[in-house]
């Protein structure tokens, strides 16, 4: 029995590993596990527990796999869900705490210089603080939106909001981070022109 074909869909994959393939599971968190952390890391800010989030969230896909009727919903949709709950909860339980940006590393990249990879940080750092300042909701709208680039209809399921509320905190959401970062946009290196 050989790889499991890399054009099969989610929902295949998912069966395939119910009925007793690894291969399947190294093939779907190759496929879901990054856009997860990615998420997670938006969200919370920190990434020991967006990895700690993306795990659970994973971990609960294996578990409903026996369960899972394809076609009833998109395999991503539910795990993007699952993740934002896990992100909730956990932001619940820290009521608010602080976290420390300074402690997530940013990934490094040698085809830009220094001076470019400095402002790059200070780019994402500065769009990182202003959206740990958003309003949950709002925060999570603008990541899946925005950054994740995931249709209105699609964050209404994961969120299990409306479209026109999905909109709307995402609206909210733009404007609040326009006037967070407005008086840094000399700073950050953008000129106005």
């Amino acid at each position: 029995m050989g790889d499991p074909d890399p054009a099969l869909s989610d929902d295949a994959l998912l069966v395939l590993y119910a009925n007793g393939d690894g291969r399947a599971a190294q093939e779907l968190t190759s496929r879901l596990a990054p856009r997860c952390l990615g998420v997670a890391m938006r969200v919370l800010g920190n990434r020991a527990e967006a990895e700690d989030v993306t795990q659970e969230a994973m971990m609960r896909l294996w578990r409903m796999a026996p369960n899972w009727q394809p076609g009833q919903a998109q395999l991503s949709t539910w795990l993007y869900r699952v993740v934002m709950n896990l992100c909730i909860d956990l932001k619940r339980r820290q009521r608010g705490g602080y976290v420390d940006l300074d402690a997530v590393p940013e990934p490094e990249d040698t085809a830009r210089s220094a001076a470019e990879q400095i402002q790059d940080d200070a780019r994402h750092d500065a769009l990182q603080a202003a959206l740990m300042q958003l309003p949950e909701r709002q925060r999570q709208a603008v990541v899946l939106r925005h950054i994740e680039e995931l249709a209105n209809p699609e964050i209404a399921g994961i969120m299990d909001v409306s479209v026109e509320a999905v909109e709307s905190l995402t609206a909210r959401g733009k404007r609040s981070l326009a006037a967070i970062l407005t008086n840094k946009r000399q700073e950050l290196g953008y000129n106005d022109g």
